[in-house]
C-alpha cells in the first residue's frame, strides 16, 4: 500500500503493521525492502500497462533506492459500470 499524506509518501512494506514513511519498513534495516503498488483505473492497453509499470518502477527505484527488481506493481482494472465519480457512475457520463 502507498499513501501520500504530510508531502511525505507512506508505504507498507508486506508483513508489516502499518504504513511508514518511504525508506523505513519498521523491519531491520538487513531486510530486503519490496514495495508494492496498487493502480486501480479503467481499462488501457497492454503497451500503456507496460509503459505504466516501467515508469512506477523506476520512480520507486529513485526515491526509495530499491533495486528493480524489488518493486511489485499490480494493475486492477475496472469497467466503467464498476466504478463512479462526483456521484455518478462512470458508464453514464
Amino acid at each position: 500500500m502507498i499513501a501520500a499524506r504530510a508531502n511525505r509518501v507512506w508505504v507498507q512494506a508486506p508483513g508489516s503493521d502499518g504504513l511508514f514513511p518511504a525508506g523505513e519498513t519498521g523491519r531491520e534495516s538487513r531486510e530486503q525492502k519490496m514495495p508494492i503498488v496498487t493502480i486501480q483505473q479503467g481499462p488501457r492497453g497492454v503497451e500503456q500497462k507496460r509503459e505504466l509499470v516501467e515508469k512506477v518502477t523506476a520512480a520507486f527505484v529513485e526515491a526509495l533506492a530499491v533495486p528493480a527488481e524489488s518493486v511489485y506493481v499490480w494493475i486492477q482494472e475496472y469497467q466503467p459500470e464498476n466504478w463512479g465519480a462526483a456521484g455518478k457512475l462512470t458508464a453514464d457520463r
